[in-house]
């Protein structure tokens, strides 16, 4: 009997990794044993295999199908081996440049230094490197990503090469019925988030007359289109009455999921809305209010409350974002960051960052990890400063910061997020301080206690005596 790979399955090997399987359009590669791998790896309809309750399992599993001799997988499924690491995803900010002037943004528009832009030629030339190093998924981003010029072209030419796009970012300013059937025709249907910050607060945040209506509009073209769309949200003081208004405006309209994100002290927002920044306890105890509220309303939209809780109204559950390791049986050889770990950060110069919150701090403070106008994807991935830092686990972690090593939820926060503790301490081993301000101040009781009756997800042993 002959066996090919399904066309939507794609046999790979990394460094560490050497027996995986990709399914079209999800964006982590799944392990294989020893002897699974073995058998697909001989499944090039070329082969006479014996059938096998091996290969039955294989081929209800949707991995494999019996096939005609000399039906060869297809390139993007044939088995490909990679010599550098894992790493499936990409953040890709296409350009810097953008058409608003986000109080808050320092890929504003007037803030002129910083606008560089991927050349079309150049993106292509990554995104060929991209392919041949096994990444699956991007992430595109800016700036505005719709403001590039080929910006269409080079989602297209994700897709021609195998690959997908996850998820967008963008302010939606440029979204179109054009664009968006375009996307719909090359099977191009990633998680639209769209920046909006609060009805009667957007077109001041943002710096544009016009841009509320502009913004909620692009959303809700995409709704009708069968998109999914998040709202990304900015909080602070400024707009803290508009939040629940704006929840209900935004479920009317069918987006899926509501990001509220804490607005943090980098200079050009504290110079444009001074006092404006909540401090993380008051960000705490005004997140639970809303929470609070939120529960009342007959809304089933998702809401993640950034570096706090995430909740699921149609399940009544909830998480709590300081629990990264639930059981406390943490693996000190985990990564301090999985989200660093599995994807690659490009800014719109070139530069690779563990994450493009990141790469605001690095520009200003003259931190380079690798640019890749310079040196090969391949080469990164490999070795060198990137992969140091990303690659850095818990046990490594511990051992530079002597407080997060004797702290009792260590094992369940695991330090929490790097970026946040490179923002507070200016060392990238500091301590993420919202964690500890969430533990050491009775938050995740608060928690508790606020979200009443809804399943906690994320419960620890510690603090459920």
């Amino acid at each position: 009997m002959y066996y090919r790979l399904k066309d939507d399955i794609a046999l790979r090997s990394w460094k560490f990794v050497p027996r995986a399987y990709y399914v079209k359009y999800t964006p982590y590669a799944n392990g294989l044993s020893r002897e699974e791998f073995d058998i697909m790896i001989k499944c090039d309809g070329e082969q006479d295999l014996e059938p096998s309750e091996e290969i039955n399992k294989l081929i209800e599993r949707g991995l494999i199908e019996e096939c005609e001799k000399g039906n060869k997988p297809n390139d993007w499924s044939a088995h490909k081996s990679y010599e550098h690491r894992y790493f499936p995803k990409m953040n890709y900010m296409i350009t810097g440049k953008c058409n608003y002037n986000c109080l808050h943004c320092f890929n504003a528009a007037d803030n002129a230094p910083i606008m560089t832009e991927w050349s079309y030629e150049d993106a292509i030339d990554l995104l060929d490197q991209a392919r041949d190093c096994g990444v699956n998924a991007f992430t595109i981003t800016g700036g505005e990503p719709m403001l590039h010029p080929r910006f269409m072209d080079i989602i297209e030419a994700i897709y021609e090469r195998g690959m997908y796009v996850e998820e967008l970012n963008t302010n939606g300013y440029f979204i179109t019925q054009q664009k968006l059937d375009r996307m719909k025709e090359i099977g191009c249907y990633p998680l639209i988030k769209i920046s909006f910050d609060g009805i009667g607060c957007h077109d001041w945040m943002r710096d544009r007359k016009g841009a509320e209506e502009k913004t909620l509009a692009a959303m809700e073209l995409c709704v009708k289109n069968g998109f999914r769309v998040m709202s990304q949200t900015q909080v602070h003081r400024k707009n803290l009455h508009t939040l629940i208004d704006t929840a209900k405006k935004l479920n009317d309209i069918g987006v899926s999921t509501l990001r509220l994100i804490r607005t943090t002290e980098v200079a050009r927002w504290v110079e444009n809305a001074p006092d404006s920044c909540l401090p993380i306890e008051e960000y705490f105890a005004e997140m639970l209010k809303f929470m609070q509220e939120y529960k009342k309303l007959d809304i089933n939209m998702t809401v993640i409350i950034w570096q706090f809780l995430r909740a699921f109204p149609a399940s009544k559950s909830y998480s709590m974002e300081a629990v990264l390791c639930q059981s406390g049986e943490m693996k000190v050889t985990d990564p301090v960051c999985k989200g660093n770990r599995g994807m690659i950060g490009v800014t719109s110069s070139g530069d690779i960052v563990p994450c493009l919150q990141m790469s605001g701090y690095f520009e200003e403070h003259g931190i380079h990890l690798g640019n890749l106008h310079k040196t090969p994807l391949k080469e990164l991935l490999n070795e060198g400063d990137y992969v140091k830092t990303v690659c850095t686990n818990l046990h490594k972690f511990a051992k530079a910061n002597k407080k997060c090593a004797e702290c009792k939820v260590f094992k369940y926060c695991n330090g929490g997020c790097p970026a946040l503790g490179l923002l507070f301490t200016g060392d990238r081993n500091g301590s993420d301080l919202s964690k500890c301000i969430f533990y050491e101040n009775g938050w995740y009781q608060k928690t508790k206690e606020a979200m009443g009756d809804w399943t906690n997800t994320s419960a620890i042993d510690l603090f459920e005596e």
